[in-house]
C-alpha cells in the first residue's frame, strides 16, 4: 500500500450504497462509473471508461490501457507464459495486453475462456459465481507448438476487467492445476481495477503478482427494503443454432501472432464519425479494424454487443435490447449508443450476417444513416 492519502467514492443505488477506497493517485472517475446490475447475486457493476464494452470509446484509449497494464507485468517470468482472458467482458482487454506483453517473451501463448462450445479438445471448466453467466470453458490450443506451451506453462497471466473478490481467478487457477498444469510456479493477475484488497495473493497456493491501474477495496451496504433484481435468462453455455466462423484464431483455440483480418476492404473518410461494434466474445478482430480506421484519420469509437443485463441510469444512459446472433434465444444489449449520433456503424459478427437481429439494425438506423454488418469470413 502506498502512503498517498486515500481516495474515497460513494454511489447511492436503489439496492444499497457502494463505497470504494484506494490509495492510488489516478482519478477514479477517469476509469469507471457504476450502474445497477439485473442480478440478485451482485447488485452493482463497475462500468469501465477505458474498456470499450459498455461505453463507446476511442481505440487509442483502449490501446493505452493495454500498454499501461503490460508495462507493469514483471519481466522475469518463467516461460512458457500462458495468458488467459475472461469471457466475455475481458476477451479484448486480455488480447491487447497479450499483444503488448509478448514482445518481451520467447514462449507466449494466449487463450480465452468461452461460453460458446467449439470443435476442439477441452482443457478445463470453471465458474464465475457472481456472474450473469457462471460457466466458462477453456480449450487446448489447436496448434501443436502453442498447445505445448500451454500445457507446460510455468507462469499464468490471468486477465479480467476487474476483480472484486478474486474468487474467479482462484477458481480458474484450481481448474487449471486439476487439468494437469502442474508446472505452474507463478501467477500474475491483470485487471483495470482490483478491489480484492490482496485476497488473491493471500489465498493462492502459488506466488501472485497483482497488476492493476487502481487497487483498493469496496463495501456494499444493502437497503433492507430494496426489491430483488430479476435477471433475464442469459446463463447459457451452449452451441446455438447459428454457425460460428471457422476462424478461431483470436483466442478460443490459441493465439500467438495477430493481425487484422476483418474488414480489410473498408476505408473511412477523414473525420468520419464511425462506431465499430464487436459482438459478445468476438471483439479482438473488430477492435483491430476500429484501430486501423482511427489511424486513417476517422473519428472512431468502439463498443460491443453483450449479454450482460444492466439497468439504465448512472453510467448507463441508454440501452438497445434485441435477440442474440448466436441462436441461443437470449436477450442481448448495446449500451450508451442509442442517445448518440454517428455517420456510420459497423456491426462485426462471427456468425452469418442474417443472424443479426433486425430489431437491432432498425434501432441503430436511428443513430446512423449507414449501418452495415461485417462477418468474419
Amino acid at each position: 500500500m502506498t502512503n498517498n492519502p486515500p481516495q474515497t467514492a460513494g454511489f447511492e443505488m436503489a439496492g444499497g450504497t457502494l463505497s470504494v477506497v484506494t490509495h492510488d493517485t489516478l482519478p477514479l472517475t477517469s476509469l469507471f462509473g457504476v450502474a445497477e446490475r439485473k442480478n440478485p447475486k451482485r447488485a452493482f457493476l463497475f462500468v469501465s471508461k477505458v474498456l470499450g464494452r459498455h461505453i463507446p470509446i476511442a481505440p487509442a484509449t483502449m490501446r493505452q490501457t493495454y500498454c499501461q497494464l503490460a508495462a507493469q507485468i514483471p519481466q522475469d517470468l518463467p516461460e512458457p507464459v500462458l495468458f488467459i482472458g475472461m469471457a466475455e467482458t475481458a476477451v479484448g482487454l486480455a488480447a491487447g495486453v497479450f499483444q503488448e506483453a509478448k514482445k518481451q517473451l520467447a514462449q507466449p501463448v494466449f487463450l480465452t475462456s468461452t461460453r460458446h462450445p467449439v470443435s476442439g479438445e477441452l482443457l478445463c471448466e470453471f465458474k464465475e459465481n457472481h456472474s450473469h453467466a457462471t460457466d466458462h470453458l477453456i480449450y487446448q490450443p489447436e496448434d501443436a507448438e502453442l498447445r505445448s506451451r500451454a500445457l507446460n506453462a510455468r507462469t499464468l497471466v490471468l486477465v479480467d476487467d476487474e476483480a472484486t473478490t478474486g474468487n474467479t481467478f482462484l477458481n480458474l487457477l484450481q481448474a487449471l492445476r486439476e487439468a494437469g498444469l502442474d508446472e505452474v510456479e507463478r501467477v500474475v493477475t491483470v485487471t483495470i481495477t482490483d478491489w480484492s484488497n490482496g485476497d488473491i495473493a493471500n489465498r493462492s497456493p502459488l506466488p501472485v503478482d497483482e497488476v492493476a491501474l487502481v487497487k483498493g477495496r469496496w463495501s456494499w451496504t444493502p437497503r433492507p427494503d430494496a426489491p430483488v433484481p430479476v435477471m433475464p435468462s442469459v446463463n447459457v453455455t451452449a452451441s446455438g443454432t447459428s454457425r460460428l466462423s471457422p476462424y478461431q484464431d483470436w483466442g478460443r483455440l490459441g493465439m500467438d501472432e495477430t493481425e487484422c483480418r476483418i474488414g480489410t476492404h473498408i476505408v473511412a473518410e477523414p473525420g468520419e464519425k464511425v462506431l465499430v461494434l464487436g459482438s459478445g466474445e468476438f471483439v479482438w478482430q473488430p477492435f483491430l479494424l476500429a484501430e486501423r480506421l482511427e489511424q486513417q484519420g476517422s473519428d472512431v469509437r468502439f463498443s460491443s454487443l453483450t449479454r450482460s443485463p444492466i439497468a439504465t441510469g448512472m453510467a448507463i444512459e441508454s440501452v438497445i435490447v434485441f435477440s442474440d446472433n448466436y441462436g441461443l434465444g437470449i436477450p442481448n444489449y448495446v449500451y450508451n449508443v442509442a442517445h448518440q449520433k454517428f455517420d456510420r456503424i459497423i456491426v462485426c459478427v462471427e456468425t452469418p450476417a442474417e443472424t443479426v437481429c433486425p430489431a437491432l439494425l432498425k434501432q441503430l438506423a436511428n443513430v446512423a444513416p449507414h449501418v452495415e454488418v461485417l462477418t468474419y469470413e
